[in-house]
């Protein structure tokens, strides 16, 4: 077996990993990164940026956002659920972490909202190629790591973690596995668990929220994401708390058919597998509200039914709802998503001459679906939706004329998953008794307990926000554990 020593072991090489080994590094302490994966970054490297609070780009362009009113929000939106002392923190933290990016090299593109409702919290990282949509933070991820070499940790690729080390009720060190096997057993002084989840363990999913991963929940597919930290964290009796997934919805495989996702994200005809309505679809701007709603009906999905002609008017005008990750120019490539989707055997979009037609193909009962049809549009016919009060302004008639009917089962995902153990302001992993538990400290997905029981997607950035600040919050804890 192999020995190492060390300051600060970090476990997992993602925003919030590095983020603690830098501001080890800027300290004075030593630190060794074991990572699973054969990269650094995790889930940020498809992500877009982190939130910021009160920053000078958000100044600059008259988007400012106090603590203050950004406090406010998830705490209502909570009810009062969550560590109000942890959002506090992580929120006054945040601006000077958007400094404290910059001052490495990173560079913005701009502080953005997802959707007309969010705040513009989203300090989106400049895009190699100009074109700001997933995978924009890459850079961001590569300056980072390249951060963290620089002030001296060692970074350990394709070595995960297995355990952790206690010794007289402390945790001072990890047990670890390169890729040749060889075993590793690495001690420190402080030891940082930051794995980022458990989003693609099918077991830990079923058990958790009872769904069935690439069934009938189909998130980002981070790979690695197996909830390895939690597990060790709650083998040494760390309080098992919080967990939960940041509820989105999206196509099966949408990255592969992106130009049909983007361009049913409107407010059209939103039936259940019933083919009945269920949603005011005015709603879909915040995924999140959608995605909760999609997830209490039959099988967990839901149709968009629109046709040719509301295509054509979105590609014309451009949508009702605007995004900032699904540009509008998407109804201009719709033929060519619909080619791609038929040439690949997509079983997530479907076309008709008919309404019956097209309920057959969706498995839903024809008759069904032609009277909820109608009875939309005779809403659209008089502007006023009496069932689910609709914006008149997006009450269009689905008529199926000139080029028939057109529809796109859309599913519930999420991004991964969030919580798990319970932490305090200073990273600090707590037991049963909410008694920290010595030198072990949490950052990241792991412990991103902020959310309640609904991922707030009006304050965007925010699980890369909480990842990369929790991250500076856990290694300025652990320096003061270590010198004091």
């Amino acid at each position: 077996m192999k020995t190492m020593n060390t300051d600060v072991v970090i476990v997992a090489g993602g925003p919030a990993g590095l983020a603690a080994a830098i501001t080890a590094g800027e300290n004075g302490l030593s630190s060794i990164i074991f990572e699973k994966a054969n990269t650094t970054g995790g889930a940020a490297n498809m992500g877009m940026g982190p939130l910021g609070i009160g920053t000078k780009i958000q100044k600059l362009s008259f988007k400012d956002i106090t603590v203050e009113e950004a406090y406010d929000n998830p705490m209502k939106y909570t009810h009062y659920r969550v560590d109000g002392d942890l959002v506090q923190t992580y929120f006054e933290k945040s601006a000077d972490t958007i400094e404290w990016l910059q001052d490495m090299g990173v560079e913005f593109a701009g502080a953005f909202k997802y959707f007309t409702e969010s705040a513009a919290t989203w300090h989106i990282v400049k895009p190699e190629n100009g074109v700001i949509g997933p995978r924009a933070a890459g850079p961001m991820i590569r300056i980072m790591t390249e951060r963290a070499k620089e002030l001296g940790t060692e970074i350990y690729l394709e070595t995960p973690a297995k355990s952790l080390i206690m010794e007289d009720g402390k945790c001072v060190g990890v047990r670890a596995v390169d890729k040749n096997g060889e075993e590793i057993e690495a001690r420190g002084k402080a030891v940082v668990v930051a794995t980022g989840g458990f989003g693609t363990n099918a077991e830990m999913i079923k058990n958790e929220f009872g769904l069935d991963l690439w069934q009938n929940f189909f998130p980002f597919n981070v790979p690695g994401t197996t909830g390895d930290g939690l597990n060790m964290m709650w083998d040494v009796g760390a309080q098992k708390f919080g967990a939960n997934i940041e509820m989105i919805f999206q196509m099966k495989d949408n990255l592969n058919h992106f130009f049909l996702d983007a361009c049913f994200r409107q407010p059209a005809l939103l039936v259940n597998q019933k083919g009945v309505r269920f949603l005011d679809e005015g709603q879909m701007g915040n995924t999140t509200f959608t995605g909760n709603a999609i997830n209490l009906q039959p099988g967990r999905c839901a149709y968009c039914i629109m046709d040719r002609n509301l295509i054509k008017y979105y590609a014309k005008n451009g949508p009702d709802i605007f995004d900032i990750v699904h540009p509008s120019e998407a109804f201009l490539m719709f033929e060519e998503g619909v080619k791609h989707a038929k040439e690949t055997g997509y079983d997530g979009y479907f076309e008709a001459e008919t309404i019956e037609e097209l309920a057959e193909q969706m498995g839903i009962d024809p008759e069904t679906l032609s009277n909820t049809l109608d009875e939309y549009n005779d809403m659209c016919d008089v502007n006023l939706d009496h069932q689910f009060h609709k914006k008149p302004a997006y009450l269009r008639p689905i008529t199926g004329r000139k080029g028939g009917f057109i529809a796109v089962r859309f599913y519930i995902a999420a991004y991964g998953t969030i919580g798990g153990v319970r932490t305090n302001k200073f990273g600090e992993v707590l037991d049963a008794d909410q008694n920290p538990i010595p030198g072990l400290y949490s950052a990241g997905s792991d412990c991103n307990t902020i959310y309640g029981d609904s991922y707030n997607f009006t304050l965007c950035g925010n699980t890369m926000g909480f990842a990369i600040n929790s991250g500076r919050m856990a290694g300025e804890a652990i320096v003061d554990y270590i010198n004091g």
